[in-house]
C-alpha cells in the first residue's frame, strides 16, 4: 500500500446545493440476458493442452476450504443476491449484512477504492465518501481536492479521485444520468465492452463488478488467487495474470465460480504456505490450521 505524506488540513465541506441533485435512474428489469460467454475480452484458450483444473479438483478445493473457513461472512450478502438454493450456507447468515441490492455504480466505485490498500481502509474510504456526498452528482460537482481528502484513508487519493470523477463525467455525458443499472440487461461481453470504455477500469475491476454486483458467473483473478492457482498447478508456471484469468474462466464450472473465488481469496489472505508471504503477515491474520491445499498441490504434480 502506497503511503501518502500530505499533511494538509481537510477543507471545510460545503453543504450540497441544487447542482448535485440525483439524476433519475431508469428501473432495471429483473430478467437477464443469457451469458453469451464467460470468457474475458479475448476468450481464446491460452493453454489448450493444459487440462487443469478439472471440475472434480475445483469441487474438492471448494469443499476443503469451506470446511476450513466456513463461507466468508463479508460475501454472504452477494451470495444471497444470486438467489441460489444452497441451504448449507444458511447457518452462516449471522453477519447482519444488508439484504438490499448494492447499485452497480456503488459497487464499481467501491472496487476502485479497494485497489492497492487493505479492505479496512477501502471500506473506511467508501463510507467516508458516501457520508460526505449524498449523491454521485455531488461527487462530480465537488472540487477534486475535497474528494481526495475524503478518501485519503484508502491511499492513492489523487489517482482514485481522478478515476472516479472521470467515470462519473463520462457516464453523465454518455447516458445523461449517473446510473449503471442498464448493465443488468446486457450480456457479459456487452458489459465488458461498456465498462472498458471508462479510463482506469481494467479486467479485474470489470470481473469483480460482474461477479458481485451483476451476479454473473465470472472468476476475477487478484494476487491471492493468482498465487494459489500456481501453487495448485492450475496454470503453467509461465502463466501471467491475464492468461490465468482466461484459463480459469474456461476451466472452472460456472456453478462453482462464485463460491470458489470467495473461498480462495479468503484463504490466500491468511495462509502462509499458499500466499508465499507468510513471514510478512501479522500472526492474527494467519491461518493456524494445516493447509488442506498442500495435498491438492502435491497430487497435481
Amino acid at each position: 500500500m502506497t503511503k501518502l505524506t500530505e499533511t494538509r488540513k481537510t477543507p471545510k465541506r460545503k453543504k450540497p446545493d441544487g447542482h448535485c441533485s440525483p439524476s433519475p435512474c431508469p428501473p432495471s428489469k429483473s430478467s437477464k440476458k443469457a451469458n453469451a460467454t464467460t470468457g474475458p475480452f479475448n476468450d481464446s484458450e491460452p493453454f489448450p493442452d493444459y487440462s487443469q483444473p478439472t471440475p472434480e479438483e475445483c469441487r474438492a478445493v471448494r469443499d476443503d476450504l469451506l470446511a476450513l473457513h466456513g463461507f466468508p461472512k463479508e460475501f454472504i450478502k452477494y451470495r444471497k443476491q444470486r438467489s441460489l438454493d444452497h441451504i448449507e450456507y444458511e447457518e452462516d447468515d449471522t453477519s447482519g449484512a444488508e439484504s438490499s441490492t448494492e447499485s452497480v455504480l456503488d459497487g464499481l466505485i467501491n472496487t476502485i477504492l479497494s485497489q492497492n490498500t487493505t479492505e479496512a481502509n477501502s471500506q473506511k474510504a467508501f463510507a467516508s465518501l458516501k457520508s460526505s456526498f449524498p449523491t454521485w452528482e455531488c461527487v462530480l460537482a465537488a472540487d477534486a481536492k475535497l474528494v481526495e481528502d475524503t478518501i485519503r484513508c484508502g491511499g492513492l487519493a489523487p489517482t482514485k479521485t481522478s478515476c472516479i470523477k472521470g467515470i462519473l463525467s463520462s457516464l453523465l455525458q454518455k447516458k445523461g444520468n449517473l446510473c449503471l443499472e442498464y448493465l443488468r440487461e446486457l450480456s457479459i461481453e456487452e458489459i465488458k465492452k461498456e465498462l472498458s470504455c471508462f479510463r482506469g477500469i481494467g479486467p479485474k475491476t470489470v470481473a469483480c463488478v460482474l461477479m458481485f454486483q451483476l451476479q454473473r458467473d465470472d472468476f476475477p483473478v487478484d494476487t491471492h488467487i493468482f498465487q494459489i492457482a500456481k501453487t495448485l498447478h492450475w496454470v503453467p508456471a509461465a502463466a501471467d495474470v491475464k492468461k490465468t484469468y482466461i484459463h480459469l474462466n474456461q476451466r472452472i464450472p460456472d456453478e462453482l465460480k462464485f463460491d470458489l473465488n470467495c473461498l480462495i481469496y479468503t484463504h490466500g489472505k491468511v495462509c502462509r504456505e499458499c500466499s508465499g508471504k507468510g513471514s510478512n503477515k501479522p500472526k492474527k491474520e494467519q491461518c493456524d490450521k494445516l493447509c488442506p491445499l498442500l495435498g491438492q498441490s502435491s497430487n497435481a504434480i
